[in-house]
């Protein structure tokens, strides 16, 4: 058990703050208070901001609960949204854009902590570039498969092709997907200049952008061609 340091006391405090503030205003945002009081050791743990309050234990048993709690989340966004979809309920692509945030926030942090940011700037770009060409040929199937539609994902391919030569080339590939990244971000933003525009923009741009700089970062295996 953790002992009544200063993060359980600053936990406590939170969590009733959220309590008195949501009994007064009725407001659900004020929920959220109750989450960062239950995620705050473990997430400072994990940033190495307070690892002298936590043990070897506790932080392996954080990591495995949170993959197995994030794998539980992104299964229940699927099922909740395949739902919704069956239904006619137009909110299915909320839990779409959920399981995005999810998956994005997840690989963005693993380049932050890796020790190799190159490697893990190779893998997100890849990622990514699966992810889009997946939703793009999910699209073109709700719009008919035509030779047109077959194209129409070429250019996210492209993307997991930069991935994939940025392992030999990081500054040029980070280059150009610099430049893949700010297309994209604009293409999105021309059509639309909406929320959900914006956090799609932000969705795809954030994570590429990030990649691409961190491939100019020193890897740990210095690669044999550039």
């Amino acid at each position: 058990m953790p002992k009544k340091d200063t993060i359980f006391w600053w936990a406590t405090s939170i969590f009733i703050l959220s309590v008195f503030l949501f009994y007064i205003t009725q407001n659900q945002w004020f929920l959220a208070l109750m989450i960062l009081s239950y995620l705050l050791r473990p997430t400072l743990a994990s940033l190495g901001l307070a690892r002298r309050y936590v043990d070897e234990r506790q932080l392996t048993i954080h990591y495995r609960s949170g993959n197995i709690a994030f794998g539980i989340m992104i299964i229940a966004c699927i099922m909740f949204g395949i739902y919704l979809e069956v239904e006619g309920n137009p909110a299915w692509e909320t839990y779409n854009m959920m399981i995005i945030i999810g998956l994005a926030s997840k690989a963005l942090l693993n380049v932050l902590l890796a020790e190799n940011p190159r490697e893990a700037a190779s893998t997100i770009i890849i990622s990514a570039g699966l992810l889009l060409t997946l939703f793009v040929a999910m699209n073109q199937v709700d719009h008919g498969l035509s030779w047109k539609g077959a194209l129409s994902v070429l250019p996210t391919l492209g993307i997991v092709a930069l991935g994939v030569l940025s392992r030999h080339y990081p500054r040029t590939m980070g280059t150009l997907v610099l430049a893949a990244a700010a297309a994209l971000v604009i293409l999105i933003l021309s059509k639309d200049l909406g929320w959900g525009s914006l956090g799609t923009a932000l969705i795809v741009g954030v994570p590429l952008i990030t990649a691409a700089v961190n491939l100019f970062r020193p890897g740990k295996i210095e690669p044999q061609m550039d």
